[in-house]
């Protein structure tokens, strides 16, 4: 990759709240950062005209890479003071900011630490309510949370981009809710011979390149609606 490429290459920062006393559980950071990043998208901001149209433009011209960091006290109170979109889901708090230069953070978001996010579910999370979007995770990869919650980022962005506008009303007054479950061996190979919209890893972290990580799962996606032509590394086709 030449150097004009880094430089006008841009990254989504989520920041996860992860105080030290109660921790989030982990499906629901998984589902925070899959609302956060739709309701960034959603969000008139990063529309045309936006005031974050612009970053959000020049961040999927480029592919839609995202990294995760975490924040606790003075951290995340600083990182509040950023423009972004605080989004709460159960017990987990994830903040999206507008895309930034690859290169060039904002010292606040910088200076987080990205390695080592990890969290557990004290217990398995129970069936995914009806009509929601379903975003299954791959049972064969061993990802951090961190990486995970970047991968179903991705996986509510391809599923967000595979609707068409009736099937975006309808989700969005649903709160543009999102489950995140791990899927069985079995479900795992039907789901990605589907056709369904299908995240393959770029593999700058954790796992190898051309992986197959998350597949967008929902009634509308199945029943043949509207797919944007493919754009950028992480669409699908």
């Amino acid at each position: 990759m030449s150097e004009t490429e880094v430089s006008g290459q841009r990254v989504l920062p989520l920041v996860v709240r992860i105080e030290r006393a109660a921790p989030p559980r982990r499906t629901d950071a998984l589902e925070a950062a899959a609302l956060a990043v739709l309701t960034l998208l959603d969000d008139p901001r990063a529309a045309d005209g936006g005031e974050w149209a612009e970053e959000v433009k020049a961040w999927e011209t480029l592919g839609i890479r995202k990294v995760v960091r975490r924040a606790r006290g003075a951290e995340w109170r600083r990182v509040l003071d950023l423009p972004g979109i605080t989004v709460t889901s159960g017990t987990a708090e994830v903040r999206v900011h507008p895309p930034v230069p690859l290169d060039d953070w904002p010292r606040d978001l910088s200076r987080l630490q990205v390695s080592g996010t990890d969290l557990t579910d004290p217990e398995e999370p129970g069936p995914a309510p009806d009509g929601d979007a379903l975003l299954w995770v791959n049972p064969t990869l061993e990802m951090s949370a961190g990486k995970t919650m970047a991968q179903v980022g991705h996986a509510a962005q391809l599923a967000w981009w595979g609707s068409d506008e009736a099937a975006r009303r309808s989700w969005r007054e649903r709160g543009l809710a999102c489950a995140v479950r791990t899927a069985e061996a079995g479900r795992w190979a039907g789901l990605t011979g589907s056709g369904l919209p299908t995240v393959r890893d770029a593999g700058f972290t954790e796992i190898a390149p051309g992986s197959c990580t998350v597949v967008a799962d929902a009634p509308w996606l199945r029943g043949g609606g509207f797919r944007p032509a493919a754009s950028g590394p992480l669409r699908s086709a």
